[in-house]
């Protein structure tokens, strides 16, 4: 039995990533689309690891449920969805110099005023942050606390204003269902309709490669074996996934099935800690169906 189509028949060339983050997937999306379903095989995506949402964005798929754990990013999203006029507005009023950008960044060190800030208030900072802070590079601390540093750049676009009505218009016009919250959670109501991208972060390519700073909380080994028994139980559901990681001998072994076919690509690194660490390297795509 077939489903529902899963994508729009016209996609927007607006609706694209909203913030620069770790790991952004805009580059392997030929890949993506290589590897991918047939539309006619499902009908809602799921992308519980969303981060920067290129993938969600380059499908634009009518039926979706993003999620990431990262409350800040998720919450940008939804004020995208509810308020864009406000956010817009909101991000006009910021400055482009090196203490307001100090003094706006602190902010998260201060609970008491913090707490008080409204959701857009929230998005409207982070999304200056990511814009502004070197290399756009969204980085916390232990604490939760934003610690990339000021960025210097002559005229960074923090409206971005048509592609936030873009995505706002995407979200509002289709079945996108916004979530915070651990991923296995998410996926709870995934079932043999459905295609889950997992976009989770990379095991490390070497001891001093790692990096987990866009939530407090990091993802070692031990969650990389908890996401593949995840991705088993999918499995045994018909659901079909497709997961991106670092092509290291662990994750290779980690998904050696015969259930898995493990695809090869090469990308370039978008944001490294030291200008040495740029370059092409491998990444795989697994996927669970033919």
């Amino acid at each position: 039995m077939t489903v529902k189509t899963a994508t729009i028949s016209k996609k927007s060339l607006l609706v694209k990533p909203v913030v620069k983050w770790v790991g952004g997937k805009r580059q392997l999306l030929s890949e993506v689309d290589k590897l991918k379903p047939k539309n006619s095989t499902w009908k809602t995506f799921y992308e519980p690891f969303a981060g920067g949402a290129a993938v969600l964005f380059h499908l634009q798929p009518k039926m979706a449920i993003i999620n990431d754990f990262n409350e800040e990013l998720m919450n940008i999203y939804y004020v995208i969805k509810k308020f864009p006029e406000e956010l817009i507005s909101h991000l006009g009023t910021h400055k482009n110099n090196q203490d307001y950008f100090y003094s706006l960044r602190g902010l998260d060190r201060n609970p008491n005023v913090y707490d008080e800030l409204s959701k857009i208030e929230r998005a409207s900072r982070i999304i200056y942050l990511n814009k502004t802070c070197f290399n756009g590079l969204y980085r916390v601390n232990s604490s939760g606390e934003f610690n990339a540093p000021f960025g210097r750049y002559d005229k960074p676009n923090i409206q971005n204003k048509y592609i936030i009505r873009a995505v706002s218009k995407y979200f509002n016009e289709n079945n996108i269902k916004i979530k915070s919250g651990d991923y296995e959670a998410t996926l709870k109501s995934a079932n043999s309709n459905s295609f889950v991208y997992f976009d989770p972060p990379y095991d490390p390519v070497s001891d001093s490669s790692s990096f987990t700073g866009y939530t407090k909380n990091g993802f070692g080994r031990c969650e990389q074996e908890r996401l593949k028994k995840v991705c088993d139980e999918l499995h045994k559901k018909g659901v079909k996934f497709l997961l991106s990681n670092s092509s290291t001998e662990f994750i290779q072994d980690l998904y050696s099935s015969p259930d898995y076919s493990i695809h090869f690509v090469k990308a370039n690194r978008a944001i490294s800690s030291k200008g040495d660490g740029r370059g092409p390297i491998f990444e795989v795509l697994i996927r669970n169906y033919e």
